[in-house]
């Protein structure tokens, strides 16, 4: 008898195409596209991938699509979100612009507590989207709006469907379902390391269940601010933080402490020298992603880019660019140039 053919990898892979056409907004989450940025870093092995998951092309504009949709629907399915009922949560952001969203299309009111020093684009997107708002103390970032938002569901616990993203373990199913068959398919089974940014860590603990299910030796490292005071929108410093009920910090291979200024500083190149303007979070990731692809000899490193930066333009993230880029005219070269590449290249190569 001849032996059974054994599967490849592509064959025991499902295809993610995205469809032309689509019924309703909310057939577009997903199948976002990897890029490469490994020019990025030309001090690296030649044997060594560096690519970036460009969240932002969901069409909410963030990684929080994913979740947020998966959340809701769970809540319809299960009856906790039905006529009458308004969805509530609390957000930093990104996760509040996708609820908003995804209510505005389902045709069920929003309500979101977000800290107070937001973004201004932030709350002008979910304002677009029909959402109402609820402000908390912006000193006490994210966790003073779990907080307030409690409070309010204890007054009304009839009135509203809480999809609970902090504690929701439909959160990490999102991406086990979707970001990490995307990611395995798209790299033909080849990635070696995943590292994505901690703010729910809804993305890095499902994203990486899936990952290492199908290949154990997969590396999964999360990238998380160094300092409680820090400047990264949507990140969490886990030991001065509510920890959120789903992130296990046990399942991780390795955790990267990020420094704001570093980051800051990643996104300004991004934009100048591979023409991708991102947020705070994604320098952040691959400040952590350049750590690990540096170390190694050969491999494939995934970083998640969570959204682009169109949506932070009024931060602190850009009181730093006109400094950033005086310094490098002071030098004699223009961000992005092949002269700016090449002086790079040799000050790496150097070391």
């Amino acid at each position: 008898m001849a032996r059974a053919r054994r599967a490849t990898v592509e064959e025991q892979t499902p295809r993610l195409d995205l469809p032309s056409r689509v019924h309703s907004v909310l057939d577009l989450v997903g199948h976002t596209p990897l890029v490469d940025v490994t020019a990025l870093a030309p001090g690296l092995s030649p044997r060594v991938r560096l690519l970036a998951k460009l969240e932002g092309f969901n069409p909410g504009g963030s990684v929080k699509d994913r979740p947020a949709l998966w959340m809701v629907r769970h809540g319809l399915t299960s009856g906790a979100l039905r006529a009458g009922k308004t969805i509530l949560d609390s957000t930093s952001g990104n996760t509040g612009i996708a609820l908003a969203m995804i209510g505005a299309a389902l045709a069920y009111p929003v309500v979101l507590v977000l800290p107070e020093n937001v973004s201004e684009e932030r709350k002008r997107i979910i304002t677009a989207f029909g959402a109402r708002m609820i402000f908390s103390s912006g000193l006490e970032g994210s966790d003073g709006a779990i907080r307030l938002c409690r409070q309010i569901l204890e007054k009304e616990p009839g009135s509203y469907f809480k999809p609970d993203q902090y504690f929701n373990p439909v959160n990490p199913l999102a991406h086990y379902e979707s970001t990490g068959p995307e990611i395995w398919e798209a790299t033909n089974g080849s990635v070696t390391h995943f590292v994505a940014g901690i703010g729910t860590g809804g993305t890095v603990m499902g994203t990486g269940r899936y990952l290492k299910e199908r290949n154990p030796k997969i590396q999964v490292v999360a990238a998380e601010p160094d300092d409680a005071l820090h400047g990264l929108e949507g990140l969490k410093h886990m030991a001065s933080s509510i920890v959120p009920g789903i992130y296990h910090e046990d399942q991780l291979d390795g955790k990267i402490p990020v420094p704001t200024d570093a980051a800051y500083e990643l996104v300004y190149q991004l934009g100048t020298r591979l023409g991708l303007v991102v947020g705070q979070s994604s320098g952040a990731a691959l400040f952590a992603a350049l750590q690990v692809a540096h170390d190694l000899a050969e491999g494939v490193v995934v970083v998640i880019f969570c959204d682009f930066g169109d949506r932070y333009l009024s931060t602190n993230l850009w009181l730093g660019w006109a400094e950033w880029l005086e310094k490098r005219r002071v030098r004699g070269t223009q961000p992005g140039t092949a002269e700016d590449r090449s002086g790079r290249s040799r000050r790496a190569q150097s070391k």
